[in-house]
């Protein structure tokens, strides 16, 4: 039988989860065994896992699952070095060449598992079979909202925290809105035929803000776009890829503008690609922003785990796109792999022969 365990999420300001009590019985139904761990902050409530029929095991620990058991999480694991047995289920950001990618990989060879890693699992089409992209857009347009309604009033943006659902996000954003006496910024968002920039957009509208779209018919000069810098917010909802034209400059610092605050959603600042090369790390729920200028001001917001600030409504969409794929999970028994599964393992034994 597969057994599917649910980890408690370990990271700070992380109450996602990628299962819902009913896709968990949708499982069992199915002849899967589900654990689910308790846990001090997941947004949905352990006893809609009970009622499901899922198993219940103490917060953290995963590292005493029955071997043949798969890890489900969503962030990382804790950094300490031990070779990891099982097969597991997460955002590893372990494919691409990054530093700490390669120790996860390590400890992997070393135990003898596997990464099935979340952004790895895609259709015959190379796009993910569930991806959080939207609430990250959502979440993004409203943090870098709630930076310049500060500038409005000479400050900095306030730390962030999570929000109930999105309708108390909203109120709280349009009060803060009203509150500057101003009338609503500009906005223009790059990106915004996909998820992310779908996101970013329908907060904007949300709120009275009518945002200027862009995607990649308005982009394929390669710039400048002086354009951007006629708008208040900015928000980057293209991933950086080779190729990826650069739409904010250092120039942009003494050029005449209006854009005091630029949400780059993607937040990429490792990369050499980086659209918004203008910082150089993520900014965080404590200190949202990074002052890359003062007079006048221009704020970057590069949260890199925004869809925790709407962990309810990020976690229910995720896990509905993610189902049919843990529903195929009892296929890597066999020879016949699920194909979304199946490019993922490709995808891990590919990296760690790159370690080796």
């Amino acid at each position: 039988m597969t057994h599917l365990w649910v980890r408690a999420e370990q990271r700070a300001n992380e109450a996602r989860t990628g299962l819902t009590p009913e896709g968990a019985a949708t499982l069992i139904a199915a002849g899967l065994r589900v654990t689910v761990e308790q846990s001090a902050t997941r947004a949905i409530p352990l006893q809609g896992y009970v009622d499901a029929g899922c198993e219940i095991a103490p917060e953290g620990a995963w590292p005493s699952a029955p071997r043949d058991a798969i890890i489900f999480g969503l962030k990382e694991l804790p950094e300490d070095g031990t070779p990891l047995p099982h097969r597991h289920i997460m955002f590893g950001h372990a494919f691409k060449g990054q530093h700490s990618g390669r120790a996860l990989l390590k400890r992997f060879r070393a135990g003898g598992g596997t990464l099935i890693d979340l952004e790895y699992l895609t259709d015959a089409h190379d796009r993910r079979v569930a991806a959080f992209g939207y609430w990250a857009g959502y979440a993004g347009a409203a943090v870098t909202l709630i930076a310049w309604a500060a500038q409005q009033h000479g400050q900095i943006c306030p730390p962030v925290a999570a929000y109930e659902n999105k309708h108390a996000l909203l109120a709280d954003l349009a009060a803060r809105l009203e509150a500057t006496g101003k009338p609503r910024p500009s906005a223009i968002v790059i990106g915004a035929l996909g998820r992310v920039g779908a996101g970013a957009a329908d907060l904007c509208e949300a709120l009275a803000i009518t945002p200027t779209k862009w995607d990649m018919a308005e982009t394929a000069s390669g710039g400048p776009f002086p354009e951007i810098l006629t708008h208040e917010l900015f928000f980057n909802c293209i991933f950086a890829r080779p190729g990826t034209p650069v739409f904010v400059p250092a120039s942009a610092f003494t050029a005449p503008r209006k854009l005091t605050a630029i949400g780059d959603i993607a937040c990429d600042p490792d990369s050499d690609y980086n659209p918004v090369p203008l910082y150089s790390a993520a900014t965080t729920w404590a200190e949202p922003v990074f002052r890359a200028h003062e007079t006048p001001p221009l704020d970057i917001m590069a949260i890199d785990n925004l869809p925790s600030l709407l962990p309810l409504e990020a976690s229910e969409d995720f896990a509905a796109q993610l189902l049919p794929t843990l529903q195929a999970l009892p296929s890597l028994a066999t020879a016949q792999q699920a194909g979304a599964l199946s490019r993922a393992l490709a995808a891990f034994d590919a990296a760690v022969q790159a370690t080796i």
